[in-house]
């Protein structure tokens, strides 16, 4: 390992999302209110969960775990760019930096293999029904849980360990409005191609395969739901909120990171960044809430809680 890095560069300079001094403001207004709401929307639904025990189940521990990764994900990003945009700064130190990167490939990567498990946990229930409990029990929950969790750490460490190895030679600014893994790598005057490589496996591994355990569970589902009589609107309707966040997750993990390079411009990265960083996370918990009749009774009786307290 070269450590010559940190010796070249202390800190590195985050272009933001503009450098208009008249948006600064409306921007700090903006993501303190999308931050706010991430936040008090995925901790009512771990909170829901936690207290309506109908809800402890494969299906919603995995959405209770959900929910506290979008807590993660958009905590690493959102503070210290609404700092940023406060006192008008945009430097990052080069340890807050590549701290930033790996919690950001860390949390993204487990993430696409807990949406992966919760596919599953569909297929279970709609193509198994009579042994879904038995499949899906609270120990096997937790084992895939465990292993989104470890698969994450694992990538994530293989892939930080071939970034913070690179030189940067001065090269400091960052045209993005956060240490995004791409953008950094492209400031290096080191030999990117082993990162490519390790890009492209990872990518495979992390998008590709857990992408094709979902479209089988869903492709196994579509035929049972065909064959059914009656009930197939109630079967449909619980998957239809995983199914958007997935589009809505691989689809722009997929454009940002499986596209060729010379596709890319970096106005179109850093909006694609933003949907999946910043407001995905913010919109999981409205797309599981205002379709599911049992996380809402959840919210209810949670809400009835919080009153008598009160």
């Amino acid at each position: 390992m070269d450590s010559g890095n940190q010796s070249i560069v202390k800190e590195f300079f985050l272009l933001g999302l503009s450098d208009n001094p008249t948006m600064q403001v409306p921007l700090f207004q903006l993501f303190l209110i999308v931050y706010m709401s991430t936040l008090a929307g995925n901790f009512l639904l771990i909170a829901a969960v936690s207290v309506d025990k109908r809800l402890h189940n494969s299906m919603y521990l995995f959405l209770a775990n959900l929910s506290f990764l979008d807590i993660c994900y958009t905590s690493i990003i959102v503070p210290k760019m609404l700092v940023n945009i406060a006192i008008s700064s945009k430097s990052i130190s080069f340890t807050d930096c590549i701290i930033q990167v790996y919690f950001y490939l860390f949390l993204g990567e487990t993430e696409c293999s807990l949406l992966a498990f919760m596919a599953y946990d569909r297929f279970a229930a709609i193509c198994n029904p009579l042994r879904y409990n038995v499949i899906m029990d609270t120990v096997t929950c937790f084992r895939m849980i465990s292993i989104s969790w470890m698969t994450g750490s694992v990538i994530s460490s293989v892939d930080i360990f071939y970034v913070y190895r690179l030189r940067y030679c001065g090269h400091t600014t960052i045209n993005h409005f956060f240490c995004e893994a791409l953008s950094l790598v492209q400031l290096s005057c080191s030999d990117i191609s082993s990162n490519n490589i390790v890009a492209l496996v990872g990518g495979a591994i992390l998008l590709l395969i857990p992408l094709s355990l979902i479209l089988f569970s869903y492709i196994q589902i579509f035929f049972v739901i065909v064959r059914l009589h009656s009930g197939r609107y109630k079967a449909f309707s619980t998957c239809v909120s995983h199914l958007i966040v997935v589009i809505i997750f691989y689809g722009t993990a997929m454009f940002m990171y499986m596209r060729p390079r010379y596709a890319a411009t970096e106005v179109t990265d850093k909006m694609v960044s933003l949907f999946y960083t910043i407001i995905t996370p913010m919109l999981n918990p409205l797309i599981y809430s205002l379709r599911n009749k049992d996380v809402q009774r959840a919210l209810r009786l949670l809400g009835n809680s919080l009153t008598i307290v009160q």
